[in-house]
């Protein structure tokens, strides 16, 4: 790089400040909650403003509406671009416009709709999920200006919060819109607000009911119970069958994993003990890093149970129970391998031989980043240059299945996972928030990283 161009760029995001943290206020007063309606008026007055706000950069930027796999009307999108030199790397930048509900305001301690600066945190919904990574889109693209050595393709999307049902057939009919060498995911985060990261890994995600039965119809506890047991009960000791006395899975065939690219710094327990207001009993399950077992680790929660509430309940044995599962799986198994290995073994170790059967739902492949990949390395230098201090990577327990699928449909691509949050974030959470010392940082980092792309 250019020798003074980090300063450069930090005085032209200073002086572009006051506009970037506007931008995040309005688009915060906009209320862009998809679960609202992802075809409705208000969602098509949020991508409106962000088309605007990209036009403002350069960016020749429309609103375009996606269709259902069912034809119905779906999302509004956001799809741009900015050609500088046809020879040149291009770089698909994208982020998310919709943001969750609130639904307990009270719950908040400002105004969930209104940009509020605490302590140099911008609090409001969507601050951080992914006003960030809009706002970190177009303080990059400004700070640049006429220097940008890259084309930009832009693709803020409408329905992130509710699973991106239209995502791939949208990207499908747009490929000419989405076709990139490198592409950059701002809807992750950092490892602290003054320390940057890459998500190396995210886990997938495989979803299954299991229905246990043990007798034709209900019967009464005193006059049957003891041989029989009641499927509540069955359902109890199959579930804790799925792991061994330390806390780990050992379902065979389900994979575990190392840390993509190294372990640079474990978890504090004590943090994660806190944000997850664990009991200070309860003794963390699982063996290895805290990194492994939160990043690459397959863990399994239930997520259903139909039972008889207690309030009501009554001397009775239930002849059936049904169950919902959800594991996230290794960052690079397949889901359905993991599906299938779940399944096969709840069937054949039916406690006391009861009747277990099994219905597949929904799978999500994970993703695990090219730690040698050449923007990965362009990517940590531009943090640490912008940051000050070196990045450390961290991988996400979570799922992002259309991660996966942007690779699979553009297999040539290079993927970087970024984003604005940090562990005070709260998103999808009451006060969210967004450290704009962080967010200042971020935008920094993001323009030298297109320099740097772009060969710079």
């Amino acid at each position: 790089m250019a020798a003074g161009q980090v300063d450069e760029l930090r005085k032209r995001v200073n002086d572009d400040w006051e506009r970037i943290v506007e931008l995040l206020k309005q688009k915060i007063a906009l209320g862009s909650v998809s679960s609202k309606g992802i075809a409705a008026d208000h969602m098509k007055r949020s991508a409106q403003f962000v088309a605007d706000e990209l036009i403002k950069v350069g960016v020749d930027a429309k609103v375009v509406q996606s269709t259902n796999p069912d034809g119905s009307a779906g999302a509004w999108e956001v799809i741009g671009s900015k050609i500088v030199n046809e020879q040149a790397p291009t770089v698909l930048l994208y982020a998310h416009h919709d943001v969750q509900p609130v639904p307990d305001a009270s719950q908040w301690d400002t105004d969930p709709f209104v940009g509020t600066e605490i302590d140099g945190r911008l609090y409001g919904r969507g601050s951080a999920d992914d006003g960030g990574g809009i706002a970190i889109h177009s303080g990059a693209l400004q700070a640049l200006g006429d220097d940008l050595p890259v084309n930009i393709k832009v693709f803020i999307e409408g329905e992130e919060e509710m699973g991106s049902p239209s995502f791939i057939p949208f990207i499908e009919s747009h490929r000419e819109e989405f076709d990139s060498d490198v592409i950059i995911v701002a809807d992750s985060g950092n490892w602290s607000a003054d320390i940057p990261s890459l998500t190396t890994s995210l886990r997938g995600n495989t979803t299954l009911d299991v229905t246990v039965s043990v007798l034709g119809h209900p019967v009464h506890s005193g006059q049957f119970g003891g041989p029989i047991l009641d499927a509540n009960t069955l359902a109890a000791m199959l579930i804790s069958s799925l792991y061994d006395e330390h806390g780990d899975v050992i379902v065979p065939g389900v994979a575990s994993q190392e840390v993509v690219g190294g372990l640079q710094r474990d978890l504090d327990e004590a943090s994660v003990r806190a944000d997850a207001a664990v009991e200070p009993t309860y003794t963390m399950a699982g063996t290895g890093s805290l990194a492994e077992r939160l990043w690459t680790k397959p863990s399994i929660a239930v997520i259903g149970m139909d039972v008889h509430p207690v309030e009501g309940s009554f001397n009775v044995i239930a002849n059936q129970t049904r169950i919902r599962l959800s594991m996230r799986t290794a960052p690079g198994q397949k889901p359905q391998e993991a599906q299938q290995a779940l399944a096969k073994y709840l069937v054949e170790n039916a406690p006391f031989g009861a009747k277990v059967e099994v219905t597949p739902l929904d799978n999500g492949m994970g993703w695990a980043m090219d730690p040698d990949a050449e923007a990965t390395q362009d990517a940590l230098q531009a943090m640490k240059e912008a940051f000050g201090v070196d990045p450390v990577n961290k991988g996400e327990g979570g799922s992002i299945p259309f991660i996966p699928e942007l690779q699979r449909i553009f297999p040539q691509a290079q993927v970087l996972v970024t984003g604005p949050e940090d562990p005070k974030a709260n998103a999808h959470s009451p006060n969210e928030s967004i450290s704009l010392s962080g967010l200042h940082n971020n935008v920094i980092a993001e323009a030298l990283l297109l320099s740097k792309l772009g060969g710079e």
